[in-house]
């Protein structure tokens, strides 16, 4: 096992759920979120007895910003009392009209250090479209409070390809973001997911189509990168040393725990999550757990997730991996890739350009000889 473990505490509440959203989430209520976060602190404490040494927790959803700052400040509690915590990041996701000043400087004081904004757009009409309950001004006036209130490491997320995007209008709502003190985006492409509200064909004709979600992309990777935003996964850009330590775990195979209705888990050398299942969670002394994976595949892994990442796929770390024989097939492989623009490549290392990024499942079956 590499590194230190993360933890991720999955809330699965919202005001609202979004049309497009496929992640595990109920209406909020008042009196189930408290039995909730009774049962993730109950989790956390049984954790203690495995010296588990920890340096990042990340309270996603859902909408963690819904969380009372006393039952947030009781989960960190709960983490620091039970992990060997070593300078830890730790990340709330925020809904901008969940905050105010005061709850957010209630959750830095609790030792939240990071803040992720789902702000999506800077466009009050794709906003709508997009069933958000905030507009421009609020989400611009969220990341200004919370700088206000001490954090210094902000991150947005944007969503490409809503109904009216173009260059122009995205161009506007990056312009936005970066007149804010933030130091990270997340730049998610809009998918249809099935079961969503968004399943249907009225609404799959009216957002981009491939071809104009490629230009999105690739004029969010240029705005960026030409004002030293580090593009160090395909979808997420950071300035100088503000890459998301969690959220590298995933990409670099470090173990992380996740707790709470629908999170995953990759510790121990298996992979599993707790079925999505809020009351089934409250009421379980511990979570319930389902296998995944009891064995992982790690060199077909490590392909799929580092390619994903500025740092690509290390030669010396395949080999670890998976042996000199394989490493030296998918390094073949990736020549014709690198004929074709779409990654670079030399002895050490293969990264995708921003090209090859836009076609990286393709990618990954071409390197791995599918």
């Amino acid at each position: 096992m590499r590194g230190l473990t993360g933890i991720y505490v999955h809330i699965p509440f919202c005001i609202r759920r979004c049309p497009y959203c496929s992640f595990y989430s109920s209406v909020f209520d008042e009196r189930l979120a408290e039995e909730y976060v009774r049962a993730v602190c109950r989790n956390l404490v049984a954790l203690k007895s495995r010296g588990i040494c920890s340096d990042s927790i990340y309270l996603g959803g859902g909408t963690p910003s819904v969380l009372s700052v006393k039952q947030v400040e009781r989960i960190i509690s709960a983490a620091a009392d039970s992990l060997n915590l070593i300078d830890p990041e730790i990340t709330i996701e925020a809904n901008p009209c969940t905050v105010s000043y005061d709850k957010l400087l209630g959750y830095r004081r609790a030792g939240v250090n990071r803040i992720s904004f789902g702000v999506q757009s800077g466009d009050d009409e794709q906003l709508k479209f997009l069933g958000r309950l905030h507009d421009r001004k609020t989400a611009a006036d969220a990341v200004s409070l919370a700088y206000k209130a001490g954090f210094d490491n902000i991150s947005c997320d944007i969503m490409l390809g809503s109904r009216g995007q173009d260059l122009t209008s995205l161009k506007q709502s990056v312009d936005l973001l970066l007149s804010l003190p933030i130091t990270h985006i997340s730049a998610y492409m809009l998918k249809i997911e099935q079961g969503t509200a968004f399943d249907c064909e009225s609404v799959r004709e009216q957002i981009a189509d491939d071809e104009q979600m490629s230009d999105l992309y690739l004029s969010l990777c240029s705005q960026l990168e030409a004002l030293d935003y580090e593009h160090y996964e395909i979808s997420s850009f950071a300035l100088n040393g503000k890459r998301s330590r969690h959220n590298m775990k995933y990409w670099t195979l470090e173990p992380y725990i996740g707790i709470g209705a629908s999170a995953h888990s990759d510790f121990g050398g298996k992979r599993f999550f707790c079925p999505p299942d809020l009351r089934g969670f409250i009421a379980a002394d511990l979570q319930p757990t389902e296998l995944e994976d009891a064995a992982p595949d790690r060199a077909e892994e490590y392909v799929m997730l580092a390619i994903r990442t500025s740092d690509g796929i290390g030669k010396a770390r395949l080999v670890e991996i998976a042996g000199a024989e394989f490493a030296e097939d998918v390094f073949e492989r990736a020549k014709a890739l690198a004929e074709r623009g779409l990654a670079k490549v030399n002895d050490e290392r293969i990264t995708l350009t921003d090209e090859g990024f836009l076609l990286s499942n393709s990618i990954i079956l071409h390197l791995l000889g599918g």
